[in-house]
């Protein structure tokens, strides 16, 4: 660590702030939000880190920072920093660009129409709309209860008093109030537009009582056409609404978020409930850059989403608590009741958008999911080249008999099965991994060189430091060829527990429900499979030649069970019927004590 980075870390304050990381080149890299700036800085140096954070701390030059007032501040300001900056290890919401939105243009007579861009222009954006399909079903019945213009004339004032414009066909067929040449006031045309605004809002309880009122005003007033007409744009209205998810009367005002975590990305939906109606659905895909937890990346999305959505309720249903307060907004997270199930209604629509996302995907590029998690592999361990061929290497034997090995061949993340191969162990004596490793590792690759044949772009071991150690000896000691070595370990339950890179090897971080995580799984498997096989045809063939398949009652797993416990056939046939009964049961350990006795004239 720098001199100059270690005398910002001895003065960081313990208060919530925001922090910038910058590079050599003075380029921000990376800006976070912290409760104790202090204790959260720190914790990059102060301990080990893991995949592409320890990458991110190896290039912070320099550290800036700011203090706040609460941690809701602290999240806005990293949010906008992140936006503003675009640092190279934030994460940013996917653009909504190509989304559509409902704009109230900013003008003396508003028009009301679907756009994808959203200009700061001072104009009312409403959405996103998850289809322009769904707008536009608002939109036709905006435009079939209100007469707001349609046409593209900027109408002033002045100018319509000055009689400068001329109705078109829809003032004629009543789908316009006309306020082109004064048939309409721009008082009157103005609340219509916030009759309008309210509607898209989803605010229909106001709107219907005011209709209702109005209608029956008229109808007192035996203004029946008029009564009727107000009938026709309530019956729309209320329509509209009950075709709404209703979900419970009794909610009122809430934003609800959930999501769905699939390792490298993660999906954040929103949806609005007003007066008991979810009013929009919008989901984002986030794609992680570092070890975000589940936690910092949804913090990061309903900071994000409540302000580009300009929400304004005061309470958000999430389904877990955040590590960062939200100011003044209530945060529920309930366990059951009508909140809870619009979590799961949330959900839902967060894993729908999953699995079309990955559709559309997989049909315009078949093999970007292989591309996808081989990038990964490429990423966490800094390979030169994409790693479209992987091999992968794993030992066998029964107590240092019958030894093998062998290798699979993963090319594009799919197993190449006719490339796989299988060793019998020739030079070595005994249970010695690493020497029957270095055979098997070097008679693979002097054949390849010899014939010039395709090296790989990745060995694996199956075992840990020790294997890579005796692989990279063979690989680059013996034969000076430079090929990128991996191993993966596993746990007491024989199960893939982390990937080693490196020399002296280290840890590479991989989430255990990522795709990257599956495919290394996949690979140690197949391996292992692929090894025992041989072993098991090998002991077989071994066993059936053994003076041991000539005792009539002893099967082949007996026969295995006193080798593990013996070592070898000599031991069994000098062990006492005791020591035999003890391993076996009784009657088949008279059955093996009676025959090696008989044989040999004991």
């Amino acid at each position: 660590m720098e001199k100059h980075v270690k005398s910002i870390l001895a003065i960081l304050p313990t208060k919530p702030g925001v922090y910038r990381y910058y590079d050599k080149d003075g380029n921000i890299i990376y800006v976070g939000k912290a409760k104790n700036l202090k204790r959260r800085v720190s914790s990059y140096f102060n301990k080990e880190q893991t995949g592409k954070t320890r990458v991110l701390v190896s290039r912070i030059a320099d550290i800036k920072f700011i203090v706040v007032e609460s941690e809701s501040e602290a999240l806005l300001l990293e949010n906008n920093l992140i936006k503003q900056y675009k640092p190279r290890y934030n994460i940013m919401l996917k653009d909504d660009k190509t989304y559509p939105w409902i704009c109230i243009k900013n003008e003396p007579y508003p028009r009301v129409f679907l756009t994808r861009k959203k200009l700061n222009d001072g104009s009312d954006y409403f959405g996103p709309y998850p289809s322009v399909r769904t707008a536009h079903v608002l939109l036709d019945l905006l435009r079939q209860v209100y007469q707001i213009r349609s046409c593209k004339t900027t109408l002033t004032q002045a100018n319509v008093a000055k009689g400068k414009y001329r109705i078109c066909l829809d003032y004629h067929i009543h789908k316009c109030a006309g306020p082109c040449e004064g048939h309409v006031s721009l008082e009157a045309y103005r609340a219509m537009i916030a009759e309008v605004r309210e509607v898209i809002k989803g605010n229909l309880q106001g709107v219907l009582k005011t209709l209702k009122a109005s209608m029956m005003e008229h109808a007192s007033r035996l203004e029946f056409e008029e009564a009727q007409l107000l009938k026709e744009k309530y019956d729309l209205l209320e329509n509209y609404r009950s075709r709404s998810t209703v979900v419970s009367a009794t909610i009122h005002n809430v934003d609800v978020f959930s999501f769905v975590d699939a390792g490298a990305l993660f999906y954040v939906n929103y949806m609005r409930v007003v007066e008991g109606a979810v009013v929009q659905s919008h989901t984002v895909e986030m794609k992680r850059k570092l070890d975000e937890s589940p936690e910092e990346l949804l913090s990061l999305a309903v900071t994000e989403l409540r302000q580009q959505l300009e929400s304004r309720s005061r309470e958000v249903v999430l389904p877990l608590r955040l590590d960062f307060d939200l100011g003044e907004v209530e945060v529920t997270v309930p366990q059951r009741g009508d909140k809870a199930k619009l979590l799961e209604l949330s959900r839902r629509n967060a894993l729908q958008y999953k699995m079309d996302i990955e559709k559309q995907r997989t049909l315009a590029d078949p093999e970007r999911h292989q591309k996808r998690v081989l990038n990964q592999i490429k990423e966490e361990l800094h390979l030169p080249v994409l790693p479209e061929v992987i091999e992968c290497f794993d030992n066998s034997n029964f107590q240092g008999d019958y030894p093998v090995a062998a290798m699979v061949q993963f090319v594009n993340g799919k197993p190449n099965k006719n490339a796989y191969r299988h060793f019998n162990i020739k030079t070595v004596t005994g249970p010695d991994d690493y020497a029957s490793m270095k055979e098997v590792v070097r008679r693979r690759y002097s054949r390849l060189l010899e014939e010039e044949q395709r090296l790989p772009d990745l060995i694996i071991t199956d075992g840990g430091r020790g294997q890579m150690e005796v692989v990279r000896q063979v690989i680059q000691d013996e034969l000076h060829v430079d090929i990128p070595i991996a191993g993966l370990v596993k746990d007491d339950r024989h199960r893939t527990s982390e990937m080693l890179f490196g020399f002296p090897p280290k840890a590479i971080g991989i989430r255990a429900d990522s795709e990257l995580f599956r495919l290394l799984t996949h690979i140690q498997d197949e391996v292992h499979r692929f090894a025992i096989t041989h072993h098991r045809k090998k002991f077989e063939k071994g066993f059936m030649h053994s003076e041991l398949s000539e005792i009539k009652g002893i099967g082949k797993a007996t026969a295995e069970k006193m080798l593990l416990e013996l070592k070898s056939v000599k031991t069994i046939k000098e062990a006492s019927l005791e020591s035999l009964t003890s391993l076996i049961g009784p009657a088949k350990a008279k059955l093996v004590f009676d025959y090696f006795h008989q044989v040999t004239g004991a």
